[in-house]
C-alpha cells in the first residue's frame, strides 16, 4: 500500500475546477536566491495527468512571439499560489495536442455559451465546497484513525499483561487442579 492511500492529501483550496480547454491564468511562486516573486502565466489548458492523486498535474500552453510554450504545472503543489479561469473552453477532448500544429485563429477554441458557463460556475462552486468540506473529514479520519491505533495497542498491551499474569509460573512443581467440567460427570461406584 502507498503512503498516497494511507493518507488522503485535500486538494489546493486556491484552484477550482477547470477542464482542458479552458483559459487559465496561473499564478506561481519562483524562488530566486533570497527573493521570492510570482510570476504569471496564462494560457490553454491542454491536458491532465496522473488523475487526482499527489502526483497529479496539468499542462498549460501559450504561444509567445510565435512560439508556442507548453508548461507543466503540479495540481497538488503549494508553489501554485492561485488560479483563475478567464474563459471556459468547450472541446471534445481530453488531451488537446492538436492545438500545437495550429496558429492563429484556427489555434482558437469556442467558447461556452453564457447558459453553459454558468452551469460550469455553479458546479466548480459546489465542488470546491465539498472539497472544503473533505479536507476537514480527511483530517478528522487521520486523527481517528491514529487514535484507533493507540487504542488498539494500548488494549493488546492490556491483554498481554492479563495473559501472562493467569499463566502459572513454569517453576512451580504442583500442577493446578483441573477442575472437571460439567459435561464430564464423576463416575459413581
Amino acid at each position: 500500500m502507498e503512503a498516497a492511500q494511507l493518507f488522503k492529501k485535500a486538494p489546493n483550496p486556491r484552484i477550482p475546477r477547470f477542464n482542458p480547454g479552458d483559459t487559465v491564468r496561473v499564478n506561481f511562486r519562483i524562488r530566486e536566491g533570497e527573493r521570492e516573486r510570482i510570476q504569471v502565466f496564462q494560457g490553454v489548458v491542454t491536458r491532465f495527468m496522473n488523475g487526482k492523486g499527489p502526483a497529479a498535474n496539468f499542462t498549460v500552453r501559450r504561444i509567445t512571439a510565435g512560439i508556442g510554450i507548453d508548461r507543466v504545472f503540479p495540481l497538488n503543489s503549494p508553489l501554485v499560489e492561485s488560479l483563475e479561469i478567464t474563459r471556459y473552453g468547450s472541446v471534445r477532448r481530453a488531451k488537446l495536442y492538436y492545438i500545437r500544429g495550429l496558429q492563429g485563429r484556427s489555434a482558437r477554441i469556442k467558447e461556452l455559451n453564457p447558459a453553459q458557463r454558468r452551469r460550469a460556475m455553479e458546479k466548480a462552486a459546489i465542488a470546491e465546497a465539498e472539497a472544503a468540506a473533505q479536507g476537514d473529514d480527511a483530517e478528522m479520519e487521520v486523527e481517528e484513525t491514529t487514535a484507533e491505533l493507540d487504542e488498539q495497542a494500548v488494549d493488546e498491551l492490556v491483554e498481554a499483561s492479563v495473559d501472562e499474569a493467569e499463566e502459572p509460573p513454569e517453576d512451580s512443581e504442583d500442577p493446578p487442579a483441573e477442575e472437571p467440567s460439567a459435561e464430564e460427570e464423576p463416575e459413581k461406584e
